[in-house]
């Protein structure tokens, strides 16, 4: 698996997360999966109830005001051959051009056929970020 398809992947990402599209975020995940934050940890077992999940994320982004999504570094080790781990430092951008958010979140994704897909992911403080054995970038 090249770093080449591991961008485009995020990059994907990244361009729902902006436009706000619940479908194609949504895609990116294979269900079951689970999303860990500092406060709690929820199973999507189901597509509407990612798309919820997601749907309430995203209303917390336009409240915030959210102008750009920005990747600080970005960086992945193969956990096997159809495992992936990626780890992502992220700043949520306002309209005023300040950070509200900043943290890093830790993705185990599979590949399937050739698709990539999240089985998990990890939010956490920015302090305990690691840096994984091959770093990419992203354009989105």
């Amino acid at each position: 698996m090249s770093a080449e398809k591991i961008s485009r992947f995020f990059n994907q990402y990244v361009t729902a997360f902006k436009h706000y599209d619940l479908s194609q975020v949504s895609a990116c995940y294979h269900l079951p999966c689970t999303l860990h934050t500092p406060d709690k940890v929820i199973l999507l077992t189901e597509l509407q109830q990612c798309k919820q999940v997601f749907g309430d994320i995203f209303s917390q982004l336009q409240q915030a005001k959210t102008s750009d999504i920005i990747v600080k570094k970005a960086s992945y080790s193969r956990v096997t051959s159809e495992v992936l781990l990626v780890s992502i430092e992220w700043d949520f951008i306002d309209s005023q051009g300040a950070v509200f958010a900043d943290f890093c979140a830790t993705y185990h994704l599979i590949q399937i056929k050739d698709e990539l897909k999240i089985i998990s992911v990890v939010s956490h403080d920015l302090s305990s970020a690691i840096v994984l054995a091959h770093k990419f970038s992203l354009t989105a």
